[in-house]
């Protein structure tokens, strides 16, 4: 059986006429009386019965059979030609991300979640680092999108502010005389041993919460990645100033964050070089972190 000639016979069951049947599918009737003719002699049955002239035709009971099978036949047929039609249509590719440690990047993964849902085969590359690192890959072509924790230069980029907000604090062991505090003030972070971010915009805006300089504050150690430092505080060298949800404090961690007091959050950007012109997966990927901003 050809699937041209079941498309036939199911335009005859469902217009209950030959000629009718004939006109739809734009060709003769006596073409049409003769494939229909050809069927039943494959199949050794007879499929329609054929009453006077201007009377409708009916289905014999193995018609209405191959009715629901060729029903089924050419509905499988139809998606599998599409399945195929839209491969010519395949959208593929290599995203790449950087981001310094933050919360926020849930929202990226979930538009990358969401994409992946309707292309699978976009590959994602994440770059974790603070903002030189990721500005500098940026600008270097190796980046197509960053994330940037402010304060941050974003004036040479295109960028989207993301819903979202991250909150500083101080991460110190549970068993830390502080821990018992709800939130740490500036006269806390006198004389303790401290350990900060190196990104000298950064510490400018601790040092305008503090009101005061960063000179005044005995710090044990830098980073530029909370993780290894979260280890440090682990093992008491020191309380690290930091963002809030980078760090697991939840469970049986040993550790624990307080906010600062007065608090101090800070805002967020995607950004990517101006005039950028993206691949399709990249300007997909634009395109759906757009429309969850603005949900």
């Amino acid at each position: 059986m050809e699937l041209r000639v079941l498309r036939y016979f199911l335009a005859v069951a469902r217009e209950e006429s030959i000629s009718e049947a004939a006109n739809f599918l734009h060709i003769t009737q006596p073409t049409l009386s003769r494939q229909i003719m050809e069927l039943e002699e494959e199949l050794g049955t007879k499929l329609l019965n054929r009453g006077r002239r201007n009377q409708k035709i009916t289905l014999t009971d193995e018609g209405m059979l191959l009715r629901r099978r060729a029903e089924e036949m050419i509905e499988l047929a139809d998606r599998t030609e599409a399945e195929f039609a839209r491969r010519d249509e395949l959208i593929s590719g290599e995203i790449h991300i950087g981001a310094g440690e933050t919360d926020a990047m849930r929202l990226l993964t979930r538009a990358a979640k969401t994409l992946h849902t309707l292309y699978p085969h976009i590959r994602y590359h994440l770059y974790s680092g603070n903002a030189e690192y990721v500005t500098e890959q940026l600008d270097r072509g190796l980046l197509d999108f960053g994330i940037l924790v402010e304060p941050a230069d974003v004036h040479k980029y295109d960028y989207i502010r993301l819903p979202a907000t991250d909150i500083w604090g101080v991460l110190l062991r549970r068993d830390h005389p502080l821990a018992a505090r709800d939130a740490i003030q500036p006269a806390d972070l006198r004389n303790l041993p401290l350990i900060i971010s190196r990104q000298t915009m950064v510490q400018n805006e601790l040092a305008g919460w503090l009101g005061s300089s960063f000179d005044t504050l005995h710090v044990v150690a830098t980073y530029n990645l909370l993780y290894n430092a979260s280890l440090m505080v682990e093992e008491g060298l020191g309380c690290a100033l930091c963002l809030d949800k980078i760090i697991n404090t939840t469970g049986d961690s040993r550790l624990c964050f307080r906010p600062l007091a007065p608090k101090l959050t800070v805002g967020l950007n995607v950004v990517w070089k101006k005039h950028q012109v993206f691949p399709k997966a990249a300007e997909l990927f634009l395109q759906k972190l757009r429309e969850m901003n603005t949900i």
